[in-house]
């Protein structure tokens, strides 16, 4: 292979792309003028402006005016475009212009809405940016796979997706998944050797493109193809798809709305033939009365009420670090019963620091906090100088040369590519005064097995350059112990005592790991999985702690007293986990393991899920069975994950949560919601905004739904008791028209309710229209319809003309609607309290709009040519205000009685 740096200048304006995979490497190598140590900056920059990013075109987007005109395809718009049509052909153009207002306003408010929730999913996109590692000058670095360019060396691990099509070019049992491409679910192994030029691209064994998933093993591999030109991109298929805003609430809602349409249809069709045959009414006048009767009826403001509160709660959860992929995500949040974490990095801090070694013979202590080389060895009170102690220099060797990590000091400190352990390692050595540079020359690498789940240890094949050839070996200490007969002095071991030591820095919230070492024979240059035998001599275990987040304690709290339980699954021994599950609060007494889950039926499980919150030396395999015990509950779980083995899990759940940081592109796919910080607190704070946007929704139906019927009432009312109608066709319109723009939306905004994390959980089969929240409806709607009549009949009481008296009507519902408005922000709580004016500052503008457009519709003469209104006295308006705040004090009262009865939420 060429060893170049990749500076050269000539290079072909664009690869060919035909057969990457029949030629030799070197032959790669040589087209793209690339080597070993991959591209230097300047010539990726350079190939970065040529080729451009590394992204797939985005998708084609409909035209803002077919985005706008598809808002009127629906059942509700089409009626009222009927009866638009209708009046307007019987020259009515004031109620045919006013018809027409209205659908022209919801077409708008959906518009403005859909566009901003593309922006909002495609924001969450490019958060959720993926990243690759990559040789850059001879140095590791990890970059956003967007800058990745021909000639690039990438380095895959499991769990990677791969960020572009790459002729590999070394592998390390490496299976892909290359269902993104070819459909064919089952992992295909992958090899360095080139195949057949007429090959099909399932066939390339030594290719690995673009949207395949490394499900085992790791390897190397050239860029060859970026964005457009990959297979994947050829084809025209994207990886992802932008997510849709059909959620299972909004398609309830939306069938909700069909059937309350049929209902209205049929309710005006009966008294459209009641008013005209048996109340003698003029076809003209039952016919409008009838169109204001639907339009008040039919709550066409609630979709778009419901996705500005979906899309609210999707961008507060960003700015939060909780990213939402899915948005059923964000109401089902609101239910969720059970959250199971994983420990290290999401409950604590994922900044692991090694503070024991375990000795043959003897134990120290370390002091330093952290990734930093500062600290030192102790034992007991006594500092030692760790150049003169043999035995911890081949510990602390074993600590740097079997590992992945690498740790860089810049302004912010020392910051870590790779595993925290491996970082905590790195430190240690670094403290006991090796050389990361010199001690990889001394004893270079020739082969590794890398860490997986189901063996548990990472080994690394090295030589001196003297012929002796060893194998360094870390892992997990029963794993690791099994592996030994003696200890580094030659010692036989004693099981018992090194179990009892492990244990007992377990039992002080350590994570332990064991290092050993290995003799192989001379010539040796590969390592295998029977050369793991036991054989090697054990240098000694090394004792971490990684303490919890002090925020995690207080969001595990919180979701305690929330009602949700908290459980933590971990991959570490039982009686670590223990000892920091105690320091979070959770019940510890019992910890279940993996091993006892194995020898649990399905009922046993669910029985001792019950006495614990803590799940030690779990695999993936468990973390399933332990969704489906907790959903056998009836309970909602969220489980968090950051492996591909995590995926099924994650899946499984009601709620996926992926670490962003450290999870893996299989995890974040198979997640719903991703946490950009790693941290459980992020978690809590997603369910407490997930509640609040399902509040705001449930608050959305309290308001909308009574004011519509309270609405539509008048009319019927009016219809069937034989009366004159209180309000004309066109006011009924102009009420919602103007309160779907203004009071509808500004619930969307409403912060959350102050007890929203002191109940417990919203059972998931509770209906969207609860009993209480009917009792509501009606009870509202009877107040509007009693103060409207009144209101009316006090107006022809007094002499006042039909026209005034209407004018009064009309500026009494409004009223009501905007005083019910302040009764609704809260379900139960008192609204007459200083936080009225507060906490929501788009309810104050939106009343101030409202009132400005009601003394227009009052007072403005071109208005009151068009909607045939009069001006009202002061002594109207003080009618309309005593009954506006009797009717919020109805309400309110209402509202006390059900705190008597403690009910907080409808």
């Amino acid at each position: 292979m060429k060893r170049g740096n990749g500076t050269a200048s000539r290079e072909a304006a664009k690869p060919l792309a035909a057969d990457w995979h029949a030629q030799p490497i070197d032959q790669v190598c040589d087209r793209l003028r690339t080597g070993l140590r991959g591209l230097e900056s300047g010539e990726a920059a350079a190939r970065l402006a040529r080729h451009g990013p590394n992204r797939l075109p985005p998708p084609r987007r409909r035209s803002p005016l077919l985005r706008f005109l598809l808002q009127l395809h629906n059942p509700l718009i089409h009626v009222l475009l009927g009866a638009a049509a209708i009046t307007f052909w019987l020259k009515d153009y004031v109620d045919a212009g006013v018809i027409l207002g209205v659908v022209a306003i919801n077409a708008l408010i959906g518009f403005i809405q859909e566009g901003k929730a593309e922006r909002a999913l495609e924001a969450v996109q490019a958060m959720l940016a993926s990243h690759a590692m990559v040789l850059r000058g001879g140095e590791r670095r990890e970059i956003d796979a967007a800058d990745l360019v021909p000639g690039d060396i990438v380095l895959l691990e499991s769990g990677a997706r791969v960020p572009a099509d790459l002729r590999l070019i070394q592998v390390k049992n490496l299976r892909l998944t290359e269902a993104a491409l070819t459909g064919e679910s089952v992992p295909v192994e992958k090899g360095v050797a080139p195949v057949a030029v007429a090959a099909p691209i399932g066939d390339r064994d030594c290719m690995a493109y673009s949207g395949t998933v490394v499900v085992f093993g790791q390897a190397r591999g050239l860029v060859v193809a970026t964005g457009a030109a990959t297979e994947i991109g050829r084809i025209g298929a994207l990886v992802s798809e932008v997510e849709t805003l059909a959620t299972p609430l909004t398609r309830r809602l939306d069938q909700f709305a069909r059937q309350i349409t049929l209902v209205i249809l049929g309710l005006s069709l009966m008294t459209f033939l009641y008013g005209h045959y048996l109340g003698g009414m003029p076809a003209l006048d039952i016919f409008l009365a009838v169109v204001g009767l639907a339009v008040a009826a039919i709550p066409e403001g609630l979709p778009a009420a419901v996705t500005i509160s979906l899309a609210i709660g999707t961008g507060v959860m960003a700015r939060r670090h909780a990213i939402v992929r899915r948005l059923p995500a964000v109401e089902t949040l609101g239910s969720v019963g059970v959250i199971c974490s994983d420990k290290t990095g999401t409950l604590t801090r994922n900044e692991m620091t090694a503070v024991r070694l375990m000795l043959p013979g003897r134990t120290l202590e370390v002091s330093g906090a952290g990734y930093a080389s500062e600290g030192g060895f102790h034992d007991g009170a006594r500092a030692i100088d760790p150049r003169e102690e043999p035995a911890l220099q081949a510990l602390a060797r074993c600590a740097l040369l079997c590992n992945d990590a690498r740790l860089h000091e810049d302004e912010r400190g020392w910051t870590l590519a790779g595993d925290p352990t491996e970082g905590a390692l790195l430190a240690l050595a670094l403290k006991a005064g090796l050389d990361p540079e010199m001690a990889a020359a001394a004893a270079p690498r020739l082969d590794e097995i890398p860490f997986e789940s189901e063996h548990r240890f990472m080994a690394t094949l090295h030589h001196d350059h003297e012929g002796h050839v060893f194998v360094l070996l870390k892992g997990a200490p029963e794993r690791v112990l099994a592996l030994c007969r003696h200890d580094a002095a030659g010692r036989p071991l004693d099981p018992a005592d090194w179990h009892a030591r492990m244990e007992a820095a377990a039992a002080q919230g350590q994570r332990v790991l064991a290092l050993a070492q290995g003799e192989m024979p001379a010539g040796t240059a590969s390592l295998a999985m029977a050369d793991i035998a036991p054989r090697f001599g054990l240098l000694g275990l090394v004792g971490m702690i990684d303490p919890p987040r002090p925020e995690a304690i207080e969001a595990v709290a919180e979701c305690r007293r929330a009602g949700i339980r908290v459980m933590m699954i971990t991959g570490d021994h039982a009686v670590t986990a223990a000892a920091v599950g105690r320091e979070l609060g959770l019940r510890v007494e019992r910890p279940l393991t993996g091993e006892a889950i194995e020898g649990l039926d399905d009922a046993a499980l669910r029985q001792r899920l019950g006495e614990t919150d803590v799940v030690a030396r779990a695999s993936p395999e468990h973390k399933l069975r332990l969704v489906a015990a907790l959903q056998a509950e009836g309970r909602l779980v969220a489980m968090t994950g950051d492996g591909v083995n995590d995926a099924p899990a994650l899946k499984a759940a009601d709620i996926g949560v992926a670490m962003g940081l450290r999870g893996t592109d299989a995890a974040k796919e198979a997640a719903d919601l991703v946490l950009a910080d790693d941290n459980f607190a992020s978690i809590a704070r997603a369910v407490r905004e997930g509640r609040t946007v399902f509040d705001n929704i449930k608050k959305s139906l309290l308001f909308i739904l009574p004011t519509n019927v309270g609405e539509a009432g008048v009319i019927l009312l009016a219809v069937f008791a034989g009366l004159a109608l209180p309000v004309t066709a066109g006011q009924i319109l102009w009420v919602n028209m103007v309160t779907a723009v203004t009071l509808a939306l500004a619930l969307a905004f409403e912060p959350a309710e102050a007890g929203v994390m002191r109940r417990p959980p919203r059972p998931p089969a509770e209906p969207l229209i609860t009993r209480l929240l009917l009792a509501r409806l009606v009870y509202v709607s009877l107040l509007m319809i009693a103060a409207a009549f009144a209101v009316y009949e006090w107006e022809l009481a007094r002499g006042s003309g039909v026209e005034t008296a209407r004018t009064a009507v009309v500026n009494m519902l409004v009223l009501g609607e905007l005083v019910y408005l302040y009764n609704v922000r809260h379900f139960t709580a008192n609204a007459i309290s200083r936080d009225i004016l507060r906490g929501n500052p788009v309810a104050l503008w939106v009343c101030a709009i409202l009132i400005g457009l009601q003394w227009l519709f009052t007072y403005a003469p071109p208005m009151q040519g068009l909607f045939q209104t009069r001006p009202l006295d002061w002594t109207s308006w003080a009618l309309i205000l005593v009954l506006a705040l009797a009717k919020f004090l109805a309400v309110e009262a209402e509202k006390w009685l059900l705190r008597r009865l403690h009910v907080e939420r409808m």
